[in-house]
């Protein structure tokens, strides 16, 4: 972002009138089936979807980040994020549109009869009282009832574009650039997770405050967060990388969960092994069927398997010391399919957590809030944090595990281990739960 970045007051207008529109929610089903033979006429479909799609979830941040109470919104660290989202809204909406010849433009806008039948999205059961943005910042006390309506998503975002087999040159290179668009965005927006926890460390510094309950703000915040990231790197992916039998975009029709499972095992045991300095951390038990595979985002369930494994890793070694090398009690990690869920179970003999803390574990930068700080220009993309952690680990994983209508549960024995259950929606029909 350019230093002398400033959301003017005709930005503004742009930026309340695209958050009048409400965000549209995709599914990994839907994802999969828009993404599936793509051509440069199917991603020139997909432009304008996110073209559109885009500046309405960046505008609704932008208008959220404004509207915090108790001041937080005046501390550097989020004007710098709201900047951030501000000029990402400002770029896609002054991005050129592409003129095209009347018979493509016919082919790409479609008839009904071209139409084909999109398996229906479901509510996402995540959906409640923490992703429903509070009355004020929806405008009038309406609530949503000021947001207009849009055409459906699959008259938008899917072309039949079978009968074409010459593209014109000007699309590819409009789809390149858009493309570089996106990928710019994304990089743009990688340190957000760590500035606007650094933002909320400068408000209680500047506030001599111990508690801030932002908590549900927060949940909203990281959740949009990831469904932009998602939208960005599915279209980027679509356009950049060699075609897989396996691969749509960057979701997996076939993870194969015992793969990513065990790989999550081996990063963390190694991580854990490079903290405490020792030859051999604690023993991981996998239990999984090997040929267990079903669509989902490896790159999420290996995050959530890995900041888990990290937490019961720890655990243990803290408890029984780094000298018990040999004689740690193993981690066990048991994989089932049942009918809607593939339920992963992580299961330790760390000691486990006092039941009145079991609350506070779930909330960002609970652990060791009071001695964190963050370099002024760090730039990690999420809290990676090699075991201590910044308080992030737990929250994070269970908004990525509800992105697509999953689910973390955590039941502890005080004095003895922790069970940590990962619910993953195996039926891929899960809508976003859109803030």
């Amino acid at each position: 972002m350019s230093a002398g970045f400033r959301i003017t007051p005709a930005l503004w207008d742009k930026i309340h009138h695209f958050a009048s529109f409400p965000q549209t929610g995709v599914s990994l089903q839907q994802m999969v089936l828009f993404g599936q033979n793509p051509s440069q006429g199917t991603h020139l479909k997909a432009n304008p979807f996110l073209a559109e799609e885009l500046p309405v979830r960046l505008a609704h941040r932008v208008e959220e980040l404004d509207k915090l109470p108790h001041n937080l919104r005046d501390m550097p660290s989020i004007k710098k994020v709201k900047n951030w989202y501000a000029q990402s809204f400002e770029e896609l909406i002054h991005f050129p549109p592409i003129q095209l010849p009347s018979n493509i433009r016919q082919v790409l806008v479609g008839h009904k009869n071209d139409e084909i039948t999109f398996p229906e999205s479901k509510p996402n059961p995540s959906l409640g009282d923490a992703f429903t943005a509070p009355q004020s910042n929806v405008g009038n006390g309406n609530g949503f009832n000021r947001l207009k309506l849009r055409v459906p998503m699959e008259r938008r975002y899917y072309a039949n574009t079978h009968g074409i087999t010459h593209w014109p040159p000007e699309l590819q290179d409009y789809n390149k650039r858009f493309t570089k668009l996106l990928e710019h965005i994304k990089s743009r927006h990688d340190p957000t997770v760590t500035t606007v926890a650094q933002g909320v460390l400068e408000w209680k510094r500047s506030q001599n405050a111990r508690h801030i309950d932002m908590q549900a703000w927060l949940d909203r915040f990281y959740m949009s967060r990831i469904g932009i990231r998602f939208l960005i790197g599915q279209h980027v992916a679509l356009n950049t990388q060699q075609a897989h039998e396996d691969y749509v975009g960057i979701i997996c029709t076939k993870a194969n969960v015992h793969d990513i499972v065990q790989e999550a095992i081996e990063n963390a045991r190694f991580v854990c092994e490079e903290h405490y300095a020792m030859f051999k951390g604690p023993p991981v038990q996998l239990i999984c069927p090997p040929s267990l595979t079903f669509a989902y985002v490896p790159g999420h369930l290996s995050h959530i398997c890995f900041e888990l494994l990290k937490n019961s890793l720890r655990a243990v070694v803290e408890r029984y010391g780094v000298d018990h090398e040999d004689h740690f009690p193993p981690i066990k990690v048991i994989v089932v399919e049942g009918k809607e869920d593939i339920t992963i179970k992580i299961s330790d003999e760390g000691g486990g957590i006092a039941r009145s803390a079991i609350p506070l574990i779930w909330t960002y930068m609970y652990t060791t809030m009071e001695q964190q700080s963050l370099e002024e220009n760090f730039v990690s993309s999420d809290f990676k944090a090699p075991m201590a952690g910044f308080g992030y680990g737990l929250p994070l994983s269970r908004l990525y595990a509800r992105y697509f209508g999953g689910d973390l549960r955590l039941i502890s024995m005080d004095g003895f281990g922790t069970d940590v259950y990962i619910h993953l929606n195996r039926l891929s029909s899960s809508r976003e739960p859109l803030p």
